[in-house]
């Protein structure tokens, strides 16, 4: 499937994912449409603990208090399992959801799939009106977009 583009509707979802908040691990499911009416991040990353997306994943932990404020939810979503994000996000100190697409099938609705990769390293940002607002989607997926961008991003929708 293409990239969804700026002003199009997100692709509808519901996926496994979990959190750990005050050491206890909490598994839900997800659904895009659940947050209709509240901006949301949705950070796609290949790895979980691999090095780029731990810097990427803490880097957005560190600003998610200034993400919280503007009303903004975010999540991050990769295509390993869910044990695979608690590890991830205990060693990494991270509290918002991780959402596992072990299938596939959000990666590719997305079109951030790619041959020979995980997938590529992408941010969405949805609007309360469920329409892309912004995105980044890598070429290779070395490079990802800074916490205060997004958070400039997100503004610009609460403004």
């Amino acid at each position: 499937m293409s990239i969804p583009a700026v002003g199009e509707p997100a692709p509808d979802f519901t996926l496994p994912g979990m959190i750990v908040r005050g050491g206890a691990r909490a598994d839900d499911e997800y659904s895009r449409t659940s947050v209709v009416g509240r901006p949301l991040v949705l950070a796609f990353y290949p790895g979980d603990a691999t090095p780029v997306c731990t810097a990427q994943l803490c880097s957005y932990q560190e600003e998610l208090d200034d993400f919280a404020d503007l009303g903004a939810v975010v999540w991050g979503i990769s295509p390993q399992a869910l044990d695979s994000h608690e590890a991830f996000a205990r060693g990494s100190s991270l509290t918002f959801p991780l959402l596992s697409d072990t299938s596939g099938e959000v990666i590719r609705a997305y079109g951030v799939n790619a041959p020979g990769l995980p997938l590529r390293r992408s941010v969405f940002v949805i609007g309360p009106d469920g329409l892309v607002r912004w995105r980044h989607v890598g070429l290779v997926g070395l490079r990802f977009p800074k916490a205060e961008a997004i958070r400039h991003q997100v503004e610009l929708l609460v403004a």
